[in-house]
């Protein structure tokens, strides 16, 4: 299986509290998908980064203070459906996308896709099913982003899929074999969404990735096990669950300190990950 990471956007907040340390200034925090190509399931796509319509979608109060808190600049070229273009891609070729959770930045381009099968923990659509107006950006939520089919398309993980994970994967112990072939495991990264998904891959070229969403904002935090500021904590759906799993991650670092992991929003994980058409 071939993996590509790709950018569709950013926003901007303080460094400070993403971080935990620097200063208070403004800082870009790409909104990283990675691009599967397998050779059975063909493109599978792990989250979608921002879609135009987020700012149609977030012009009404509560949730016009969605990118006013975390300023979002993305352009027609950036969007993942012309990314995916320039690799020779459709948006009818995407036969399934894996949503690590349901925030805006993650989900902004899924009606993009209108063939794609919608991949989720049950407990993260549980989380914020039904949610408007305040209650939806206490979660982070945008629900217009969603596709009117969404019922019909959305796939939810069942526990009756999960199974022990090799040894290798340890602190983390269970997951889904979502290809059947061991090449991708989904496994639950909780804390700062409810039922947030992360990936590990096997690739082709026999590099090992393990995609952890928003489970920790920067790579320097994988390698100290150091969380952002305190003020953080008011965005996370759990933050003790936060912090278990960022131990977690710090751990599995220690163990397999060759395998590549790839938060989300990180921009030393940009530099060395993302491909530039």
């Amino acid at each position: 299986m071939k993996l590509s990471v790709l950018e569709a956007g950013f926003c901007t907040a303080p460094e400070h509290v993403t971080l935990g340390s620097g200063t208070w200034r403004a800082k870009p925090l790409p909104a990283l998908f990675t691009l599967l190509e397998h050779p059975s399931f063909g493109p599978v796509l792990f989250d979608t980064g921002y879609g135009l319509r987020v700012f149609s979608e977030t012009r009404q109060f509560p949730l016009s203070l969605y990118p006013r808190i975390t300023p979002i600049t993305l352009r027609e070229s950036d969007l993942a459906v012309q990314r995916l273009a320039r690799r020779g891609l459709r948006a009818d070729d995407i036969g399934h996308i894996l949503i690590s959770h349901f925030h805006a930045d993650h989900v902004g381009a899924l009606r993009d896709f209108p063939k794609a099968r919608l991949i989720y923990w049950p407990e993260a659509w549980q989380a914020v099913a039904g949610r408007r107006g305040w209650r939806a950006l206490r979660a982070g939520f945008v629900p217009g982003l969603l596709p009117t089919d969404f019922d019909a398309r959305g796939e939810a993980l069942v526990p009756g899929r999960l199974r022990p994970l090799p040894p290798e994967y340890a602190p983390f112990h269970e997951g889904v074999d979502l290809f059947g072939d061991e090449s991708a495991w989904a496994v639950r990264l909780p804390g700062h969404a409810t039922g947030q998904m992360g990936l590990f891959v096997r690739a082709d070229d026999g590099e090992q990735y393990f995609l952890v969403a928003d489970a920790c904002w920067h790579t320097s935090a994988l390698r100290t096990g150091q969380g952002p500021h305190p003020l953080a904590n008011l965005i996370f759906a759990n933050a003790a669950e936060y912090q278990r799993t960022l131990g977690q991650l710090h751990q599995f670092h220690l163990n397999q300190p060759n395998v590549h992991m790839i938060p989300s929003h990180c921009g030393e994980a940009r530099a060395r990950y993302v491909v530039h058409e």
